[in-house]
């Protein structure tokens, strides 16, 4: 009997270990040092595993996508390694911006060069992005034919906002609120608070009748806002219509949050592609956290959001570094599988946790 009595005794020890086990790893994940960790685990797996199909120009965005997250590990790391592979990268190109001229997708690359460029201050890392907006505002056309789909709103937003702020030429911002409020116009459902696609989306309807939101798409949005209000003064007469526009965003992706944290691809109808994935989440994870960080957002609200979302995203993360059930490219939601990987995944899960590293 005595020996059943320690038996049991050291079932329930074992068992209480493990609770305390899991307990301490979920803590962990909002630390900074696991934080760092796993961003230069992340960051180098997919350093080393490129995905061949994005050195086409017309993925190119796929790329510039994944380096701003490059970027944003050398700033949270401080590990040089990480800028000089930025750099390399931007080297290859000569600076130039890639190839099709009106086209936002080419544009993302702008984000690193100017990144780069705030530390050499060398006018060649920004001259064809010069060339290219100068150029663009001299025969300009409305956002919603030049940026006639959301996941515009990532890609060269940020350019111009970072780029006014360097060059001090209101120009740029001049363009990028009147491109900007025009797509916002033509492709923002005021009632969901969430972006269509494009407008072959304005009467599509999910099987169970549900509007057809795009999880990664959404992603796009938020985090190109909080990128282009990173470097936007704050007495821009648009400033405010940004914040205005982050807050209505994340009010309605918070509504919509899965159990597991994460967003599935389709946000109004989870059954539609019953699976998670991670890049519109971490793109999701990055928004959100920018926003508490700069009391844009209330911490009361959006701290357990952010923490459940980050916990999500981790269990995803193999001891590699590759991140998983990212929805390949396309631009609607689509399925999933736990193999798939991409640049742009690695990359917003990159910014959130740059983000997620400065939270108090």
């Amino acid at each position: 009997m005595q020996r059943f009595t320690t038996c049991y005794a050291c079932i329930v020890l074992l068992f209480l270990s493990f609770v305390t086990q899991g307990q301490q790893k979920s803590s962990d994940v909002m630390t900074k040092p696991f934080i760092a960790n796993v961003m230069k685990r992340v960051c180098d797996w997919q350093l080393a595993n490129p995905v061949p199909f994005n050195a086409k120009n017309e993925n190119d965005w796929a790329r510039a996508a994944f380096y701003t997250g490059v970027i944003a590990t050398y700033q949270t790391t401080g590990d040089t390694h990480y800028r000089d592979a930025a750099t390399a990268w931007a080297e290859s190109f000569h600076w130039k911006l890639a190839q099709r001229f009106r086209h936002a997708d080419d544009h993302a690359r702008g984000q690193t060069y100017l990144a780069l460029y705030a530390e050499k201050k060398d006018p060649i890392m920004i001259a064809d992005i010069r060339h290219t907006f100068d150029s663009l505002i001299l025969d300009a056309k409305p956002g919603r034919e030049d940026w006639w789909w959301c996941d515009a709103l990532f890609m060269a937003p940020p350019v111009l906002s970072r780029l006014a702020a360097v060059t001090g030429e209101r120009k740029y911002r001049d363009y990028l609120n009147t491109m900007f409020w025009d797509t916002h116009a033509f492709l923002y459902d005021k009632e969901e608070h969430l972006f269509y696609r494009d407008k072959s989306f304005f009467d599509k309807k999910t099987p169970r009748g549900k509007k057809t939101f795009w999880a990664r798409g959404n992603g796009w949005v938020m985090a190109g806002t909080v990128r282009v209000l990173q470097y936007l003064p704050k007495d821009d007469p648009r400033y405010n219509d940004y914040v205005s526009l982050l807050r209505e965003m994340a009010a309605a992706v918070k509504k919509i949050q899965s159990k597991d944290g994460l967003w599935r691809p389709s946000l109004l109808d989870e059954e539609e592609v019953p699976h998670p994935e991670t890049s519109g989440s971490a793109f999701f994870c990055y928004a959100l956290t920018w926003g508490i960080n700069n009391d844009v957002l209330s911490a009361k609200d959006y701290l357990p959001v952010v923490k459940k979302a980050w916990a999500g995203l981790n269990q995803y993360v193999t001891a590699e570094g590759k991140l998983q059930w990212v929805q390949p490219i396309g631009a609607s939601p689509d399925k999933v599988t736990i193999d798939n990987y991409q640049e742009y995944g690695s990359g917003a899960f990159l910014l959130a946790g740059s983000e997620l590293y400065k939270l108090k």
